[in-house]
């Protein structure tokens, strides 16, 4: 009864997070279309081509550049290989999944009018995954800091009486934890003193003395020791989605012009497990798990313009602006903290699920321009640019004064992003060879919290009439530096160089 009981309260306990930071706000401002095997084959340089699914969610008028309808769907193979360094220590994680990444058909309608310019036009409906969230990996090493630097912060910023962090009569731990979190007054950093102190981490400085509800002065159970012994995993997984649809017309073949309305969702679960042990005799603790499941679920609407005008029959040139994304959140959280001496009742903890009301999240727009040249029947070169500022991310509503902060954060750290791509296809009859290469810039000034991502791209695609059959090869470098908690007083974080490695299978069919 008394788990049945624990988990109805969980469920209806509710409070302000309080935890959105930069990287959550960098993590859905990324909108790098996986798309199909062609347009993945040419890195993704396609905004002045169109003829493809994934070209269409690029530049809007793309879909005016088919002659027929056109369905495609593709399937692609992502690997993930990180390697992990945390002071002294060093290790390779590696995560590998296959999903369907894109879906799509455009529906092409001639004017049977003769006398009018405008020659067809165009309607698709298209499934793009944007974002791939599937990592995992494992940092570990030996740091001179412990973790109940992170407790200790919150309450040297935060005068927390030791009153409330105290079990009423009768009360369970779990019910305490859960009604901190719900409290206006209290919510989640008061929750995250609470489980330092009943874990056994931290102890007010007068623990001993009757009248102490009043102490606002804590001090570390780990000390006096110098050296610490730590384990991070970090396990996520889920997706950002963007389903489309797309309007487009032709002006006398010559000039292309679309707008696509776009629904994002988003799905992302992560999870994070932090082991630390000290071998020093005077410390009280000495092994302490500290673990956070968090879930987030988020819908948003976006919309994107876009033109392709032949300059002549062989140069094109694009131009698209994607609108920001507006989203809607909402998060979950699950807590469980453990040591050697916490109180037995702590595991009940992890039974309470946190469910926070809902926040809203504007990610910069986006121009793209792009250019192309065709050589007949023999290929193709083609290039873009896109620039993005992202420090007109914003949390909303921007009156809150936690979302104020971070907002500043957010323009103090993020600044404007470029993004460059250049593919070329070579075309043997029915068989077509396609390489590409691209570097997207680091949204952060700094340029070490996420480093600019690299890349290149080889495919090949072979005409079987009105069925195509493309195959490409894609990979890409970055580097990071993930804090592992959002604290300042335990701001240790590991270094990551990861290598995203994908091989895709396109089917598309004429009709």
């Amino acid at each position: 009864m008394k788990k049945l009981l624990l988990l109805f309260v969980g469920i209806l306990s509710t409070g302000i997070i309080y935890a959105q930071d930069v990287t959550d706000a960098v993590r859905y401002t990324q909108d790098e279309i996986q798309g199909t095997a062609r347009y993945r084959g040419l890195s993704g340089a396609f905004g002045a081509l169109g003829g493809d699914m994934s070209a269409v969610s690029i530049n809007p008028a793309g879909s005016a550049i088919f002659n027929n309808s056109h369905i495609s769907l593709s399937l692609s193979n992502n690997n993930i290989k990180n390697d992990v360094q945390y002071f002294n220590g060093f290790n390779t994680s590696k995560e590998s999944n296959i999903d369907l990444n894109q879906t799509g058909a455009a529906f092409v309608f001639y004017n049977r009018n003769s006398n009018s310019d405008w020659t067809k036009f165009a309607f698709s409906a298209a499934y793009d995954k944007v974002q791939n969230y599937n990592n995992d990996w494992l940092a570990y090493g030996t740091n001179s800091a412990s973790i109940d630097r992170y407790f200790l912060d919150i309450t040297e910023k935060q005068a927390i009486p030791f009153g409330v962090l105290k079990l009423q009569p009768g009360e369970y731990i779990e019910e305490a934890y859960a009604d901190i979190g719900s409290s206006p007054a209290y919510g989640y950093p008061v929750q995250q003193v609470f489980l330092g102190y009943w874990a056994g981490i931290i102890d007010p400085v007068n623990l001993d003395n009757s009248t102490n509800d009043d102490e606002t002065n804590y001090f570390s159970n780990t000390a006096p020791a110098d050296s610490y012994y730590q384990e991070f995993y970090y396990a996520s997984s889920g997706y950002n989605g963007k389903f489309s649809l797309n309007f487009a017309t032709s002006y006398k073949d010559r000039l292309y012009l679309g707008i696509n309305l776009n629904s994002h969702f988003i799905n992302y679960d992560k999870f994070t497990s932090f082991y630390e042990t000290n071998n020093d005799p005077d410390s009280l603790t000495k092994n302490i798990v500290f673990e956070n499941w968090l879930s987030t679920y988020g819908s948003g609407f976006s919309f994107q313009l876009g033109a392709i005008a032949k300059i002549t029959n062989d140069l094109r040139l694009g131009l698209s602006y994607n609108s920001p994304t507006w989203y809607r959140i909402e998060e979950e959280l699950i807590q469980g903290i453990d040591s050697n001496i916490a109180d037995p009742d702590i595991g009940y903890i992890s039974n309470i699920i946190n469910i926070y009301p809902s926040y809203n999240l504007q990610t910069p727009g986006k121009f793209t321009g792009s250019l192309a040249y065709i050589f007949g029947e023999y290929g193709l070169i083609s290039f873009d640019y896109s620039l993005k500022d992202y420090s007109n991310t914003k949390f909303k509503p921007t009156s809150d004064a936690y979302f104020a902060t971070q907002n500043n954060a957010i323009n103090n750290q993020l600044t404007t992003a470029s993004t460059y791509k250049i593919g070329g296809e070579i075309r043997l009859k029915q068989l077509s060879l396609r390489g590409g290469y691209r570097l997207e810039e680091s949204p952060y000034k700094n340029g070490n919290t996420l480093g600019d991502l690299k890349g290149y791209s080889l495919g090949l695609g072979y005409s079987f009439g009105s069925f195509k059959l493309d195959m490409a090869f894609d990979q890409a470098k970055q580097t990071a530096e993930y804090r592992l908690y959002n604290n300042s007083g335990f701001p240790s974080s590991a270094s990551l160089d990861s290598r995203f490695t994908n091989v895709t299978v396109t089917a598309a069919f004429n009709l």
